[in-house]
């Protein structure tokens, strides 16, 4: 089926945020303490979950990625709650004529430990997508000390999504 036809769409994202200190570490729309006091750097909150999600709802319809639409040089976005931005790209995906059938996602960091704090995450996704908590997936891993998540650097996150159209 052509682009225009198709009833579904499959969109792909990724981000990673630099680990320093004097930030909150927040992914998935969650407060961590990291071991040793560090959080993300970014222009917004840093969510990297968040992030590769959005990335991938608007890939998903060749709609470019969120820097088009919350750049960093705009002072408006700064220090901005990823998950409010999520309202807004998923808005605009239901104004496209789509909605979100479900999501994949994993995280990469050696630390903090995520397990405890998965639901929540899943639950703050699906009500910022509108979606049932059961039709997003969060995983965590680590990078077994290789690259700059396993260095403690930086962590990072994939995304899938699937779009139906409505």
């Amino acid at each position: 089926m052509t682009g225009s036809k198709c009833k579904l769409r499959i969109g792909n994202g990724y981000d990673i945020h630099r680990l320093v200190p004097d930030r909150d570490l927040i992914i998935g729309g969650v407060k961590l303490e990291h071991p040793s006091g560090l959080g993300l750097d970014g222009h917004s909150d840093a969510d990297v979950l968040v992030h590769a999600l959005m990335d991938a709802m608007l890939g998903a319809l060749s709609l470019g990625d969120i820097g088009k639409y919350f750049p960093p040089e705009d002072d408006e976005w700064e220090g901005s709650d990823s998950l409010l931005l999520l309202k807004k790209v998923s808005e605009l995906i239901r104004l496209e004529g789509w909605q979100v059938v479900n999501i994949d996602s994993v995280v990469i960091a050696e630390r903090p430990k995520l397990k405890p704090h998965i639901d929540k995450m899943r639950q703050n996704i699906a009500n910022s997508t509108n979606i049932d908590c059961k039709a997003v997936g969060v995983k965590a891993t680590t990078n077994e000390s290789l690259g700059p998540e396993g260095r403690e650097e930086g962590i990072s996150s994939h995304a899938v999504v699937l779009l139906e159209r409505k």
